[in-house]
Order: C-alpha cells, then structure tokens, then sequence
C-alpha cells in the first residue's frame, strides 16, 4: 500500500513546460493518481476501479527501477509548478504532492522491495485476500478473476527473485518473525482445488450466467488453482522454509540492515510524518506509559480489588469471566458493540459518511498470525462495504474487556469513518481522498478509542482499564520500536517490557512484538497521532471557549483528508482563528 505514493503518467514534458496554476495541478494530481491505479493494480480493486482486474503488480527488478525513474520525474514536475497562483485547496494539494514524493524519492537510497515478504502482509496471504474482494457478477468478472489465478506464479517468481537480492546483498527480514510462513502456506493447499477458498465464486454463479460459461469457467478456475496457484505456493513454502529462513538476519534492529541507522531515521519520519528522532521518541514514549500507569492504578483502586498491580494483571489475563467460549459468540460481542457505537456517532460529528461496514473474521490459516483486529476499507464507489476483521483464534487470548476500545478504534468513530468520510470528500483529488499518512490514519484510530467514554462506553472498571490497556500498548510502542530497531534492545527484553507494563495476554504480545519487527516505524505512529490530535482539541477548546464545537472540531480534523502532522496542526490553527 506504501506505494500508493509512488506516481507518473504519460509523455514526460521539459519541467519548463509545466510552469503554472490551477490547470497544471489539475493534470498532475490526475496524472499521479491514475498511474497509481494502472502500476499498482490490486490497490485499484481494494479502492473499487475494476479496470486492471486482470493482473498483478509487476516487480521485476526493471519495472521497480521504471517506478523509481517516475517518482523522479513527479517529483521534478510538481516542484516547477508555480504555488504563487494557488490558493486554498489548491495550494494544499501541491503542497501534499511535493511531500509525498519528495519523501519517495529519499527513500530510494533503501532496496526495501528485497524485504518482499512477512508474516502479516506477505503474497501467501494478500493474493487471497485480493481474490475475496474482486467482483464475480458477470463472466468478465470471472475471467479478471481467472486470469489473476494463471498470474500468481509469475508474480510469486519475482517475489523470489527480490528474496534471493535481498540474500545476496544483506536486505533480509529477520527470519523469527516468519516462522509461521511456511504453516500458512501449507494450509491454504487442500490438494483439491475445488476445497481451496479460491474457488469459493465458482460454487455458485449469478442467474445471467449462462450453464456452458459456468462449466467453462469452472474448469479454468479448478486448472489454474490445481496447477498455478497451489505449484507457486508450493515453491514458495519450499524457499521459505529451505532457504530464506534459514539466511534470515539474526538480528532484529533494522539498524542491522546495510546502512540501517539511516533507514530507521527514514522509515520514522515516513510513517510519523514528523522530524522526531529515536532518542526523544523513546522519552515520549516513557513518560506517557508513567501517564497512563497513574490512571490505570486508580482504575485498579477503585475496582476494588485488593491484590497488586501484577496480580491484577494476572487476574485480568485468567480468570474465565473475561473470556467467551465460542468463537460465535465473541464475533457477536463485537457486532453489538459496533451497533452501539453506530448510534452514538451523531453526538460527536456533524457530517458522517454514507458508507456501512461490517465485522468479520479472520480466515482459519491467517488468524494465529494476525493482529487482534484489522479494517479494510471498502470500494471508494461504496460498491462494497468497509470490514472490521475480528482475531477469533484462541479465545483466551481475546478479552472481553479490550473489545469496546478495540472496536471504535478499527469501526467507528476510528479507521472506517475516517476513511470512508475520506473516500465521499468533494471537490478533492482522489489522491488526497485515498492518503495515508499513517499517522493521521492511526492516530485517529487512537483518539477514536478515547472517545469510548463520551460514548457511553467503559462503563466498568474493567473496559475502562482495557482501555488504557490499549492506550498504555501504543505508549509502549514507543518504547519497545525504538528500543529494538535503535537501541540495542532484543525480542524478548520488548515482550517482558509489554508484559510488565500491559493486561495483554503473552500470544497477543508476541504476534505483536513480530510485527514491529518486521515494519519498523509503523508502531510509532499511533501515539504521536494521537497525542497531536488531543493537543489540538485542547488547543481549540481554549481558543473558542463557549463556541468550542466539538463536533465540528472533528469534521476540520476530517474535511481535509488525511495529512501530514504538522499540515494537520496549521489547517486546524486556521480553522480555530475562522471560528473566531
């Protein structure tokens, strides 16, 4: 998804020729969003553009070094553009293009495409989950669908190939974290292809499908499962588990990475969107876990309960009570949550998007791997829903008690109405609709979490502490990433600091933990999202006093779409002296 941000389009003009306004950036924003669509294909189907459902994105190695050349070329076209003209919306928009990918090409000094694998997001689990998204109405759809089955082995041969450069040249994952490859792989093939979830559209067509086109089509699909998919899956699992893992680094920091200091300093700013260093995030990050113990402890107190912090901690992780017993049942407990919060949102925005989601679970061969939760967003058309996926594996893993916070954070008021209300802005290009500064993004989730209270929500102790559980994890984030990634500090010595310091249960942690392992940076962007939103909040409350509105507060934080943190904290100071 990162190179959503990477762009270029069509006969590359002398910079001279671009000199401009209004019409210029028009053209160039259009420009870098449809080469967005056509370089990355399976971003177009997640966003609902079903024009390149018929193929993958090309990594072979000249096609990457082509996206490069073009990011620079972007970058050059919208720096010649003249800001003097621009104003309002306008004027903000170049400014986002000139960021964007005046911060892509920094990057391009880090071979991060040999990193081409893991255990979250690797192809093993995002081709199937693009297959589960992709329209099966019309024998069109079918064959895109067909088509990107017959394609997988071609794509999963430059997946290796990557691999194979990142062995040769240091740029490895560490190999712990993906363990667990080799097992997803292997339960994905049945043998049968007509068992393989792959193949669940072709058990039952749409009536304006005629019988011979449905035998057709059915035949192809069993074929391609049977002799492309399951082949190119079985390749992989093989080089993972024989050779990848095995030259894995050792190591976990990506200061252990060639020149890795400089690329967790770039993977920071890129995902914080701040100039922030490892040091004073560390700081940050310690002192708001000192915040949030304070709180927690009061919480303890006045639960009543008389044992001491660890042993409440121990208790929390135990004891039955906190725990469903059916996996149905905890899947329900999210969806009567979700619907509580539904009818809250009107006290807390004055515009809400049109767009409904829907909560789900992770499939069976993803789960043990996967986070707690996830949303993915719907089709920018509103052809197809937003998803809150649900984690139902090992139910005592799951609290009861982290579900409210859990659920406004990846639902609403958190990662589906931002994103949604993003996608429905008018009068945007659609590369501002769709951004994501993962800052802005998770630091929304997280103050969405925070507005449990005024919700209705955490109504006892225990919900109020998971909570500040989650509040208290993303604190530790701070600590645990930069401790890992620029410090020196190992795997374990991060899960002891999450245990000692968090209600989570040890699975929980653990995936966690491999997950900063493997994004390193990605983790640091919750907190400091978070923090510059409240500070904002705090900020404008004081400024307007009596015609504080909070609702429309939140609409200025949305109405621009996602933002850099500091973009972010200038429009909402502009918007403060407006309602002045």
């Amino acid at each position: 998804m990162k190179y959503l941000r990477f762009v270029l389009l069509g006969i590359l003009l002398s910079p001279s020729a671009w000199a401009g306004g209004a019409d210029e950036l028009g053209k160039l924003a259009d420009d870098y969003w449809q080469w967005q669509l056509r370089e990355f294909p399976e971003s177009a189907t997640w966003l609902g553009d079903n024009r390149y459902n018929d193929r993958l994105t090309d990594l072979a190695p000249a096609a990457i070094e082509r996206r490069k050349s073009d990011m620079r070329v972007f970058r050059d076209r919208a720096a010649a553009i003249d800001a003097a003209g621009l104003a309002g919306q306008d004027a903000l928009s170049l400014e986002l293009l000139n960021y964007e990918l005046g911060l892509a090409v920094d990057g391009q000094k880090f071979p991060s495409e040999y990193l081409a694998i893991e255990q979250l997001d690797g192809p093993q689990l995002a081709f199937p989950q693009l297959l589960g998204v992709m329209p099966v109405r019309t024998v069109r759809d079918y064959e895109n669908y067909i088509a990107r089955l017959n394609a997988f082995p071609d794509y999963l041969g430059q997946v290796q190939v990557l691999l194979e450069k990142g062995i040769k040249t240091g740029w490895t994952q560490p190999a712990g974290p993906l363990r667990s490859i080799p097992q997803q792989i292997e339960e994905q093939l049945s043998g049968d292809p007509v068992k393989s979830t792959l193949y669940a559209p072709f058990t039952k067509f749409p009536d304006a499908i005629a019988s011979a086109d449905r035998e057709r089509l059915g035949n192809s699909a069993r074929k391609a499962i049977a002799e492309a998919v399951f082949t190119a899956l079985k390749k992989l699992h093989d080089f993972a588990r024989d050779t990848y893992l095995p030259a894995g680094r050792q190591q976990i920091a990506a200061a252990s990475l060639p020149d890795g200091k400089a690329y967790y300093d770039y993977q920071i700013r890129d995902y914080t969107t701040t100039a922030l260093g490892a040091d004073r995030i560390h700081e940050i990050g310690l002192a708001e876990i000192k915040r949030i113990r304070a709180e927690m402890e009061k919480v303890v107190a006045d639960s009543g309960y008389k044992g001491s912090f660890d042993e409440f901690l121990a208790y929390l992780r135990t004891d039955p009570r906190f725990y469903y017993t059916q996996p149905e049942d905890l899947l329900i407990g999210y969806r009567d949550i979700a619907k509580r919060a539904d009818e809250q949102l009107p006290t807390l925005f004055a515009e809400l998007p049109r767009l409904p989601y829907g909560v789900r679970a992770f499939p069976d061969y993803e789960a043990p791997s996967q986070t707690t939760a996830r949303y993915y967003p719907g089709a920018e058309d509103g052809a197809r829903a937003g998803v809150f996926m649900a984690n139902l594996y090992k139910l005592d893993s799951r609290p009861k008690y982290e579900m409210e916070a859990l659920t406004l954070h990846e639902a609403v008021p958190g990662h589906h109405l931002q994103i949604a209300r993003a996608q429905e802005l008018k009068g945007l290009p659609a590369f501002r609709r769709n951004a994501g500064y993962t800052a802005y993004v998770e630091g929304w989730g997280l103050y969405a979490e925070s507005l449990g209270a005024e919700m209705g929500f955490y109504a006892d102790p225990y919900s109020r502490f998971g909570q500040l559980t989650y509040e208290m994890w993303r604190a530790c984030r701070l600590v645990v990433d930069t401790g890992m990634h620029a410090k020196g500090w190992s795997r374990q010595q991060a899960i002891d600091f999450m245990k000692d310091n968090t209600a989570k249960t040890e699975l929980d942690i653990v995936v966690e933990i491999d997950r900063y392992i493997v994004w390193p940076g990605q983790a640091l962007a919750y907190k400091l999202g978070e923090l510059k939103i409240k500070e904002l909040r705090a900020r404008a409350r004081q400024a307007l006093g009596g015609k504080f509105d909070l609702r429309r507060f939140h609409n200025a934080v949305l109405d621009n779409g996602p933002l850099p943190l500091e973009v972010l904290e200038r429009e909402i100071d502009r918007w403060i002296a407006g309602q002045r």
